[in-house]
């Protein structure tokens, strides 16, 4: 990538992606000091994800990179290094499922999960729980299991976000992923009526008009979409507003500044399209990934601290870009946290 195009990009963020309110609302006084105390239970409400007085919401954060390989990220220092200093409101814990991930160790996996919810929950924000598999209905029971142990242990707490399947192979909606979907959410029902569940769509999570015009029977539902920018352009925007038309609340748990397979080049135009609208549908996003390797998408460089601390050397180019994103958005929710916090010292 040419230093003319990330100049570029950094002078978008500031000219394009200036943060309005981010559906805050104190209540009459109230000064929440953490932002799930400032939201509460984030709920569906038609095509809109909604804070708990009913204002559209939109979170915005990192994702951990799959959980057997990127382990190392899945820890406490580097959670709250993502918070104090990315200003996150989100964290996905991306749990691996095949390729020596959960099938294989479950309890190594699980534990490492745990770590990641159990510091979001500490720090007050939100943590998208994700079953991260291209082929979970082969894997039916053991995500039940699994998502039976999590909505136990965190169902009665707004934080945490259930994301049952992450990307769906070409395969349809109607009798493969669905069907799959209703088995599991029955499962976190009978622990956790309310929290919400994001449901990934067909063709690594882009068929969301799909499912929109088949959708789940439950109040608090969303449907996933992904995209690379450098890769999905106008065609999937389309189909995402095809979507909300058909009254589906969607939910962006992954995006990349980078072609799809994760490297290649920077697309700076497609970039600030994406996040353009993002912003106009107050959509929530993941940025992919939290990670060292060698690749675009990786926002760290090769050898970056596990735990943080990382200085700007320490990141890609895509690192420093959704960096100042997830910054520049959530800009507003932090000074008011912050604020109140010093308050009450």
């Amino acid at each position: 990538m040419t230093k003319s195009i990330a100049l570029m990009i950094v002078s978008w963020i500031s000219a394009a992606v200036c943060s309005d309110i981010n559906g805050i609302n104190n209540n009459q006084g109230e000064k929440p000091k953490t932002v799930v105390e400032m939201f509460g239970l984030i709920h569906v409400k038609g095509n809109q994800i909604v804070d708990k007085n009913e204002n559209p919401v939109a979170l915005h954060g990192m994702s951990l990179f799959w959980s057997q390989w990127g382990g190392k990220f899945y820890n406490e220092k580097c959670i709250d290094w993502l918070y104090n200093d990315f200003h996150c409101t989100i964290i996905r814990a991306a749990m691996g499922i095949d390729a020596g991930g959960y099938l294989k160790d479950p309890e190594t996996e699980i534990m490492k999960v745990f770590r990641v919810v159990d510091e979001c929950i500490k720090l007050g924000i939100y943590v998208v729980v994700d079953w991260h598999d291209h082929q979970a209905e082969q894997h039916v029971e053991q995500a039940k299991q699994f998502f039976n142990l999590v909505s136990e242990k965190y169902g009665d707490l707004p934080n945490v976000i259930y994301e049952i399947y992450n990307e769906p192979l070409k395969v349809s909606w109607s009798e493969t992923v669905k069907p799959y979907a209703e088995e599991v959410i029955k499962v976190i029902r009978n622990n956790d009526p309310d929290n919400l569940i994001v449901v990934g769509t067909p063709t690594w999570s882009q068929d969301l008009d799909t499912a929109a015009s088949d959708q789940i029977k439950d109040a608090n539902v969303a449907y996933t979409l992904h995209f690379y920018t450098s890769t999905h352009k106008q065609y999937l925007r389309d189909k995402a507003v095809e979507a909300m038309k058909n009254d589906a609340a969607l939910f962006i748990t992954e995006y990349g500044t980078s072609e799809a397979n994760g490297n290649g080049v920077i697309d700076s135009l497609e970039t600030a399209a994406w996040l353009s609208f993002v912003k106009q549908y107050k959509l929530s996003t993941c940025n992919w990934s939290v990670m060292d390797k060698n690749e675009t998408s990786a926002a760290l460089i090769p050898g970056a601290n596990p735990e943080g601390e990382w200085r700007e050397s320490d990141l890609s180019v895509s690192g420093k870009f959704n960096r100042n994103f997830i910054r520049q958005e959530n800009e507003e929710i932090f000074r008011t946290i912050f604020e109140n916090n010093n308050t009450q010292k």
